[in-house]
């Protein structure tokens, strides 16, 4: 008997929809949304992934030209979260181009009472403020709709998301930048002498071999879970995981730092933490028996 396909999940959806929006694909994009959206409304309303949703299908409509169901959806996104920036921004362009610009400028300065520094906002402002003083003269002002009163919540919400995003994208930074060739060479060097006193049970050493390594290079994973096993045998569970944690940001799929990742976890009694690595182990690899030992273990302590 033939076996059922598994239908794609909506983070599957909305996944491909971003691939196809990426590369200009925005009537296939839409459709994937729409899937996305009917599969989270089915499981159960969460409103932060269907904000998102509805501003991702907005952007879109919004590239095919499509402005009406843009104002549409990006209405419901920001019904379903107030004040998200995203879908403002879109709606504000989407109604520019129907020729809305006091509403328009609406969103636009609304944006720009969560955040003053974004150019799509600023620039969209003084648009339209040059826009709706041809239309209206110097009166424009009276004739606008509302503005809404942005609570000082939500700006304090949005500017610790921005200093998140860019403490991210300095991690991000420091795994792309690309040493030199001195670098590694010296990184090489330093992570074989680390090696050598591991094989002396020289652990703290080791320690410092490998750590002097990863200023030189910070990218080369085995010196990351080199170290961690070294922070394993002297006990610094904590260190272990810091560094598993580094040597995943490179590669989400690497053994050894899932591993001992799952060991400093069982020493620091998260045993949830620790099933979840293994589980994750043992997808990439399911034959290996020293995780699968390890699994049994935490699963009966649990």
């Amino acid at each position: 008997m033939p076996h059922k396909r598994r239908s794609p999940s909506w983070t599957e959806l909305k996944k491909a929809g971003n691939e196809c929006f990426k590369t200009g694909q925005y009537g296939e994009a839409v459709c994937l949304y729409s899937q996305a959206i009917k599969e989270v409304e089915r499981s159960g309303k969460n409103s932060e992934d269907l904000s998102i949703l509805y501003s991702n299908r907005a952007a879109s409509y919004l590239k095919d030209g499509n402005c009406g169901e843009c104002v549409k959806d990006c209405t419901v996104s920001l019904d379903l979260v107030p004040f998200g920036i995203k879908p403002l921004l879109r709606r504000g362009a989407a109604y520019e181009a129907l020729e809305r610009y006091r509403l328009a400028y609406v969103d636009y300065k609304t944006a720009l009472q969560i955040d003053c520094h974004i150019p799509a906002a600023q620039d969209g402002t003084n648009r339209m403020t040059k826009c709706l003083t041809e239309v209206d003269g110097h009166s424009w002002r009276e004739k606008l709709p509302p503005i809404p009163i942005v609570p000082m919540a939500v700006k304090e919400n949005f500017s610790q998301a921005t200093c998140q995003m860019a403490q991210h994208k300095c991690t991000r930074e420091k795994y792309t930048s690309v040493p030199g060739e001195d670098a590694i060479k010296k990184a090489l060097c330093l992570k074989e002498e680390g090696n050598a006193l591991v094989k002396k049970s020289e652990y703290k050493k080791a320690i410092e071999k490998y750590t002097q390594s990863l200023k030189h290079n910070p990218s080369e994973i085995t010196t990351y879970t080199n170290r961690a096993l070294c922070y394993l045998s002297v006990k610094m569970y904590k260190e272990v995981v810091r560094d598993c944690e580094e040597a995943l940001q490179l590669d989400s799929a690497n053994i050894k730092a899932l591993y001992r990742q799952a060991q400093a976890h069982k020493e620091l009694k998260d045993y949830k933490a620790c099933v979840e690595d293994l589980n994750i182990l043992l997808k990439v690899e399911p034959k290996n028996t020293a995780a699968q030992n390890l699994l049994l273990k935490v699963q009966n302590k649990k």
